[in-house]
């Protein structure tokens, strides 16, 4: 299987894009993107996605961001690689990017799934997907029903030995601060008794799109930035783990949008 590496960090090698993608790299990046995500679907419909070709498609949208010229930096896979249970994975959310990369970094060592928007599950084709990894869905209309929700089918998931990512950000944004951040991932964790596992990221190479926010500008000029912070266990109300979380990816995204 093809991972992106066995080391404890990620590196982009550099390609030169060609004279093509440099030219249009949201035409030449969405065109691959819509084969990728047409091909799981077919294999969806056929009962044939596996988690090999789940992750190898992953790694496509990665290999297609990256013959445009965007460079990666992903960072301590050991973070969950080395851990021995499940855990909550929570960061920071500011584009589409991350929700169609995430299963080639964490699904080679972790089975995972995401708390999503409800209206995700309305996509064309992207539905079919998506259904393979038996989200959470929450309608962010209603926080009390919401919180009920993922705390109930969250620690299911965790129960079953699979993972869950959290954006606990109401929305996405590309600001270097973070805005209503809630606690649903550390309250997730302590229920369930699996630590967390934080991460800070930088995504804006895919932008937010003004018609449809999941698709926007495609920027190779613009790093892509994941790091995964230690494990986290939750101890008393949590408060303490929240603003060590938050420090984190704090830090890390002062000293990306200073570079």
């Amino acid at each position: 299987m093809d991972y992106l590496t066995n080391q404890n960090i990620y590196r982009s090698n550099g390609k030169k894009p060609s004279f093509m993608s440099r030219t249009v790299p949201g035409l030449f990046f969405y065109l691959k993107m819509v084969s990728i995500i047409w091909h799981l679907s077919r294999l969806v419909k056929r009962e044939s996605l596996t988690k090999a070709k789940w992750i190898e498609s992953s790694i496509g949208i990665i290999r297609a961001l990256e013959s445009l010229g965007v460079q990666f930096e992903i960072e301590n896979f050991d973070a969950f690689r080395n851990l021995n249970t499940p855990c909550v994975f929570v960061g920071n959310h500011m584009s589409t990017l991350e929700t169609f990369i995430f299963p080639a970094i964490i699904q080679p060592y972790k089975e995972n799934t995401f708390i999503v928007k409800q209206s995700l599950s309305k996509y064309p084709v992207f539905k079919n997907v998506l259904m393979t990894i038996d989200p959470i869905f929450v309608s962010r209309e209603n926080p009390r029903e919401d919180l009920a929700t993922v705390l109930e089918e969250g620690v299911r998931r965790l129960k079953e030995n699979i993972s869950v990512v959290v954006f606990p950000q109401t929305t996405r944004t590309v600001a270097p601060t973070l805005q209503k951040f809630n606690t649903i991932g550390i309250k997730l964790a302590k229920r369930a008794g699996v630590p967390i596992v934080p991460f800070a990221l930088r995504t804006d190479a895919w932008g937010n799109g003004r018609l449809i926010k999941d698709f926007g500008k495609i920027d190779p000029r613009k790093p892509v930035y994941i790091h995964f912070g230690d494990p986290i266990l939750i101890s008393g109300n949590g408060k303490k783990e929240h603003e060590q979380i938050l420090q984190f990816i704090t830090n890390k995204l002062n000293m990306w949008f200073r570079e």
